[in-house]
């Protein structure tokens, strides 16, 4: 193989009582072009900002890179040394899964290259495996919303959630970051049983809740104990925006991933004015209506393939 274009969407993990096993893919991209070559290198452009192109580390330890070289590596292959050409749209540290496209990309373009060994279902628990959960990586890989989780044996189980047409995800993405380990760090070692069976019983309903479009039953079913409480003292805001969000007509928001992006459900007839409602009381940040992305990780020739 010569070159390998992949096209991987960010992801909305969580969606408030899903933590760590429920995530949607939207349709924002980032662009990997895995070229051979005589020596290793990588470069990254932006369409979101330079300073993110400029943290991406373009040396080995970046990690599409790292992803590429596993599955040679379990298949006891040699590396190819390749051109990397990443393109971003993605924002760097905002919640939308931007570490889960490049391990879906690098893991996806090296099962390309080694001949396709393994299926789709098989080369995403690889993935999984890399970035330590599943809630990212699955939508990244499969698109719409999915539930996944490791059973008892350690084997990725996926489910894919149903989204109904009615449901429109507005995304508010700041001007400032937050890095997960910060976020992860805010959280409690354990919690109240009840707020274990709080979360257990609203995820239930929350998955009724997107398959029906029932707005009544999103209002309550995107509640969560787990982890807002304790991720939301790191986000500016976040009150203010969620108030002016339901004020102008959404189910509910929550925070996208580990923060600090945040996700607005509400009715089509809404989606304009809510967009409205975060942007007048959140400056600075970036508000859109990127719909879904329904399926997931894209491969092909980079001369023919059009993305």
């Amino acid at each position: 193989m010569h070159a390998l274009r992949v096209r991987v969407p960010a992801t909305s993990a969580n969606l408030g009582p899903g933590f760590d096993c429920l995530g949607v893919a939207l349709a924002l991209y980032n662009e990997f072009t895995f070229s051979a070559a005589e020596s290793y290198s990588c470069t990254v452009t932006s369409g979101v900002s330079k300073s993110d192109a400029l943290q991406v580390s373009t040396d080995t330890s970046n990690l599409a890179w790292r992803a590429f070289g596993y599955l040679f590596h379990q298949y006891g292959e040699p590396v190819p040394l390749v051109d990397l050409a990443i393109e971003m749209n993605v924002p760097l540290g905002r919640g939308l899964g931007s570490s889960a496209t490049a391990i879906v990309a690098g893991v996806a373009a090296a099962n390309a290259w080694l001949g396709s060994p393994l299926k789709r279902p098989q080369w995403l628990e690889v993935a999984a495996r890399i970035e330590g959960h599943p809630d990212n990586v699955t939508p990244a890989a499969l698109g719409g919303c999915q539930l996944a989780l490791l059973g008892d044996s350690g084997t990725l189980i996926t489910c894919p959630i149903k989204w109904h047409d009615s449901l429109v995800p507005v995304l508010a993405v700041p001007d400032f970051a937050l890095a997960t380990s910060k976020a992860r760090a805010v959280l409690p070692k354990s919690v109240p049983h009840a707020d274990a069976v709080f979360n257990a019983s609203h995820l239930a309903l929350l998955i009724r809740a997107i398959e029906s479009g029932d707005g009544q039953w999103l209002t309550e079913a995107l509640q969560d104990r787990l982890h807002q409480p304790y991720r939301s003292e790191l986000i500016p805001g976040w009150q203010q925006v969620r108030e002016a969000a339901r004020a102008a007509g959404a189910w509910e928001v929550v925070i996208s991933g580990a923060g600090p992006s945040l996700l607005a459900l509400c009715p089509v007839s809404a989606a304009q004015a809510v967009r409205q409602a975060i942007a007048d009381v959140w400056p600075g940040a970036t508000i859109l209506l990127p719909g879904l992305d329904r399926e997931g990780c894209q491969l092909g020739d980079p001369a023919t393939f059009a993305l």
